[in-house]
This record gives structure tokens, sequence and C-alpha cells, in this order.
């Protein structure tokens, strides 16, 4: 269930491992990838704490780098960067991680105050003590910057498409506009009783109700992002994530096209994937569109909340976005966004890595946290090990990873503590 790109990653890798395998995908869509796939801003990083995080990122990373490079498919990968702006405060709570980060070897460039300055010329990094309206957003001086160099863009459709036809070509099946309206929960021994399963019977997922009838199966997978936990709900299972609203807006103009080709960064000479502090606000560059696609990651009161059909808000962009925005950086001075959506991010909140699970014979993949894309692949290749019943996975690049290690009894995982 679910044909976004952790569904479609899951079943390529099913069908890679077992060609005998009958596969369906299930979408209520009218293609693929059209929920919270098609709403991400694609971008891709290792820059993660937690070890887990950081080799799902990587493998999957690599395994793209290979569909783009040695297969020539193109999926508009480019290693732009991401570049967290530092204020003082943050320079010092961060040593820390990136010593860490650093220690594992991931490659990172710092740059001091004085450098962004001259390759920011226009950018307002330095705020002076009588600025009372950075004062009353709780902002401070830009003093570094650190740049993870393995971390960039790509096309979220690209990569869509590619999986998607990757399916087809192993012999799976994907059928769009059916929409899931329950699983089947039956007992392994059916004794005609009422009301089955009961307490004292073992329940397994059989299969699925749609709109156009039952589709009865060995196995079944749950990866329908903010969908999935509405379903589990119905029959008891805990998704163990929250979904919050993700809005994004997409600005362009002379004035943001200077700071869009910002040269020195990366061999694109455009700007990184740039995070504003503290609130951690974020622009996107799109060099084919010439574009910034800008947004927030999770913020205390935004309400935890899953909508059918999100909406962005424009008062959202104008009072929480622009502001800080156009604080730091004038070249966004009175440019209104000519595009927008809305998605969700399903959060894992106690650390911050996914989850994979099985619970009465159903697998599920759930709570990617806003960095499904980055970390899809791997995911796949997991899921497919579950399915098979096994117990260690093997990930692009030949790296083994043990499945319990994402699951609920047997959880493995640090918190993440470089979230964005």
């Amino acid at each position: 269930m679910g044909a976004g790109i952790v569904g479609l990653a899951s079943a390529y890798h099913i069908l890679s491992q077992d060609t005998g395998r009958r596969v369906l995908v299930l979408d209520k869509a009218a293609s693929a990838g059209q929920g919270d796939t098609a709403k991400t801003v694609a971008g891709v990083r290792n820059t993660f704490t937690s070890e887990v995080n950081r080799l799902l990122s990587e493998t999957s990373i690599d395994f793209y780098t290979h569909v783009q490079n040695d297969l020539k498919i193109d999926l508009h990968l480019e290693f732009v960067g991401y570049l967290w702006l530092l204020t003082d405060k943050l320079v010092t709570r961060l040593e820390p991680v990136v010593s860490r980060l650093r220690k594992d070897g991931v490659a990172l460039k710092f740059w001091e105050g004085k450098e962004l300055s001259e390759m920011l010329p226009q950018a307002r990094l330095t705020l002076d003590s009588g600025d009372e309206e950075g004062k009353i957003m709780r902002l401070s001086s830009i003093t570094a910057g650190l740049q993870g160099l393995k971390c960039g863009t790509l096309a979220a459709e690209k990569l869509v498409v590619f999986y998607e036809q990757e399916i087809r070509k192993l012999g799976g099946s994907i059928r769009y506009r059916e929409c899931v309206d329950s699983l089947i929960v039956e007992p392994l021994q059916k004794l005609g009783l009422p009301k089955e399963p009961l307490v004292w019977q073992e329940p397994k997922v059989m299969g699925v109700k749609t709109d156009h009838g039952e589709i009865r199966a060995e196995r079944t997978v749950l990866a329908a992002g903010g969908w999935s936990t509405g379903l589990l709900n119905s029959v008891g299972i805990d998704s163990h994530v929250r979904a919050k609203k993700r809005q994004v807006f997409v600005v362009k103009g002379t004035s943001v096209s200077k700071l869009l080709y910002s040269k020195g960064f990366n061999d694109s000479a455009v700007l990184p994937l740039t995070i504003i502090p503290p609130h951690l606000i974020y622009m996107k560059p799109n060099r084919a569109e010439g574009t910034f696609w800008v947004g927030v990651s999770d913020y205390v009161g935004g309400a935890f909340t899953f909508e059918e059909e999100p909406v962005a808000e424009d008062d959202f962009y104008t009072y929480d976005i622009y502001p800080v925005m156009s604080h730091y950086f004038p070249h966004f001075k009175d440019v209104r966004p000519f595009n927008k959506w809305a998605g969700h991010y399903d959060l894992n909140t106690i650390d911050g890595n996914p989850y994979i699970f099985e619970e009465s014979g159903l697998i599920i993949a759930n709570g990617t946290s806003g960095s499904g894309m980055m970390k899809a692949d791997a995911i796949g290749r997991i899921v497919a090990a579950a399915q098979a019943n096994k117990e260690i996975a093997t990930l692009y690049g030949g790296k083994h990873f043990q499945v319990a290690k994402l699951g609920i009894e047997s959880r493995q995982v640090e918190r993440e503590e470089f979230v964005i």
C-alpha cells in the first residue's frame, strides 16, 4: 500500500530479491508519487548523528549516484551541499556534534563569518545592537557556516519514475485510483464464530478491502506515510508516528537570482540548500527553475494533524517565514511566492529514525520524519528482507543491516541530534 517513494522502493527490492514473487502496488492517486513524495523538497544529506540514519542515507545516496552516473538515468542529482548558518551560540552547541561527524568520516566544510560575508555581499549577516526587529524575532548575527558536502538535491519525480518503471520490468503490477478502505484481519484458524478474530485467536492481516473489492495476499506492506496511522488505528496497531503539516513556497525574482547564483560553495555555482537559525527556515535552490523553495521544519505551535488535502497558507509565508528570511537576505524584500503546496512530515517523535516492523503479518514502514527521499532505497531493501523473513538486509554497496534494529521490540538506534 502506497506508491510514494518508500512504497515503490520496497516493491522494487522485493521483486529484485525474488523475481518469482507476485507484487501489487496500490495507490488511490492517479499516478505514482502524488502524496507526500510530491510535496517534498527532495533534499539528500548524510549529516546525521544517528549511525543508523547516516547508513540509510549514505547507501541510498550512493545508489542514486549509481543510477545517474552508471545507468545514465538523470535524476537531477546535484551535490550542491547543505549549508547551516550558525550563530555563536549554535557554534558552541554543535561543536561536539561536528567533531563526532568528522570523526565518523562525514565530509564537512566550516566557513568563517568573514568568508560568508564576502561570498554573500548583499546578505545582512551581522545584526547591530539596535536591531529591535531582529531582537523581537530572536535573531542573532551569523558568525559561521557549516556545509555538508555529500548533500544536495534531486528531482523526486525522476526517482519515482525510475522505481515505477523497474517494478513493471520485473513483472510487478501497479494499480492507481484504488483506495484502501481497511485491512482484512482474520484468525489463522477460522472457526466460523461471530466477530472473529476473538481475543484468544491469533490474528493475521490477510490483505485489504478497497473501493474496488477485496485483495488477499500472503504478505501485506503498508508504506503510506501519514495515511498509515488511520488504517492502523482501526485495527488497534500503534503506528508510533505523528503527522504534521509541511508547507513549501516557491519564490523567484531578479534580486533572488543574485543570491541563488552564489559562487564558491560548489561546482554548480549556486547557494547550497541553506538553513537559517534559530527557527530552521530552509531555502532550497532550484537551478533549473531559477527559484528558491522555502519552508520551515517542525516547530512548537504547529499542530500534530493529518489532512487529506493539506493546503499551504499565504499567512504562514507572510508572518512566519518572510520576516526572518528577508531580515538576513534583503534579496527577498517584497518578493511573494508564485507557487505553493503542502504535505506532511511523518514524524518519529522519539528518536528521529524510521520504523520498519511487523505486526500480525503486516509489515509497516513509516516514521521517515521528513527524510524519506534520502533514505528510501535503504528502507526498501530492509522491507524486502523483512518480507523474505531474513534477519539481515544487504544495503547498496554490500553493507549489512540487522532488520530488527528499526523494529519496536529489539530497536537499536541512537536519538537523532541533527534534525532540520
